[in-house]
């Protein structure tokens, strides 16, 4: 399946990556990665109150550009391109969260403040054990007060409010799933970062006790509404996944081309050139799996549930292939620190598992294409 973009499409591309080649360099990732934040707040004033990136896909009426999911999987691919360090994705699933379940009144308190970037946002969903639905949520809320334990949560040391997915009971006894928005300092609340394979990119373990929460959207079951956004979550990082093993890609060529063995370039030897021929073919029908899963969230498809798990575990497998392959033909300075080479090894290996590793999506796509 072949993709084409249009000239606004081709422009917003256009602009984010002469931003991120300026702005996030791999010395740039490399100082961010070891500070206690993650993010550069001077950088992320420009992408979101001057560029608008934040803003991308909230629509006008709440201070939005209006744009929709394959707009913002634009951007999503060029960030993993770079490895962007800064709290987007995160912000971005708040985003959706709140559009999915929030009231009108609540859309028009929190989106704004999300579309000019002044307000940082996150969705804690996954538990101890378990997997990314609603069937692993044992964080209670009871009375609006949230006691349990949240891990993994994108950015979730820096955000300013947390959307928690917990579970709670109806007033006639019904066990139910719902959204509660919590501060990010409300008390009780103990926010620890964790030690990860990938350093670029920060999770947190979140603890509440009888911490103060509102409900988003209702006292209604929100299971539903929690795989929608999930699946939303899902195409957004499969699109980040594809711009970072298309990163992986093209510095393998080079390399490849510039590196003399036994008096000629390794690429000129027929193995290398098997490699990266197999490397060229997953990245694309990566990418068009992710590109497809965008454009069906952009239009509302009924096939989203199915597109979206077709897209993760596409893009994971990808993702990792490639990278195992980069490592593998840099040779021995493909495992050295010096070499930039493990950082995107590194995102390729926590983005396979996040919202659910390839094996999980594969039994999603199985039992969602029977339904």
């Amino acid at each position: 399946m072949q993709f084409t973009f249009n000239e606004e499409q081709d422009q917003l591309r256009a602009t984010a990556q002469k931003f991120l080649a300026d702005k996030s360099p791999t010395v740039e990732v490399r100082r961010l990665m070891e500070t206690h934040q993650g993010y550069d707040p001077i950088v992320w004033a420009q992408l979101s109150s001057e560029l608008g990136f934040t803003a991308t896909h909230i629509p006008e009426t709440y201070g939005g550009l209006g744009l929709s999911h394959a707009e913002l999987g634009i951007l999503f691919e060029e960030m993993g391109r770079t490895l962007l360090c800064a709290p987007f994705l995160a912000t971005a699933i708040a985003a959706t969260a709140i559009m999915n379940v929030g009231t009108e009144s609540e859309k028009s308190e929190l989106l704004p403040d999300i579309a000019t970037g002044a307000r940082i946002g996150t969705l804690a969903v996954f538990e101890t054990f378990g997997t990314w639905d609603a069937d692993s949520i044992e964080l209670t809320a009871k009375n609006d007060r949230l006691n349990g334990v949240k891990r993994y949560v994108l950015d979730g040391h820096i955000a300013d409010f947390i959307i928690v997915v917990a579970r709670t009971t109806t007033s006639d006894g019904i066990d139910s799933i719902g959204f509660f928005l919590v501060d990010g300092d409300a008390p009780g609340l103990n926010r620890r970062v964790l030690n990860t394979i990938d350093s670029t990119r920060k999770l947190t373990q979140l603890e509440f006790v009888d911490v103060a929460a509102r409900r988003l959207g209702g006292n209604d079951d929100q299971s539903a509404k929690l795989a929608d956004t999930l699946d939303l979550a899902a195409i957004a990082l499969a699109n980040e996944m594809v711009g970072g093993a298309q990163h992986l890609v093209d510095e393998t060529i080079k390399y490849a081309a510039e590196r003399i063995q036994f008096g000629r370039a390794i690429g000129s030897f027929q193995a290398i050139k098997h490699k990266c021929a197999d490397m060229l073919l997953d990245v694309e029908m990566a990418k068009s799996a992710a590109y497809y899963a965008a454009t069906a969230a952009a239009s509302s498809d009924p096939e989203l549930p199915v597109l979206a798990s077709l897209a993760k575990a596409a893009a994971s497998e990808a993702y990792m292939r490639i990278a195992a392959e980069c490592i593998q033909i840099h040779g021995g300075v493909g495992f050295t620190w010096d070499n930039d080479t493990h950082l995107w090894f590194k995102r390729a290996k926590s983005s396979e598992v996040f919202f659910g590793d390839p094996s999980y999506h594969k039994e999603q796509l199985v039992t969602r294409w029977r339904h």
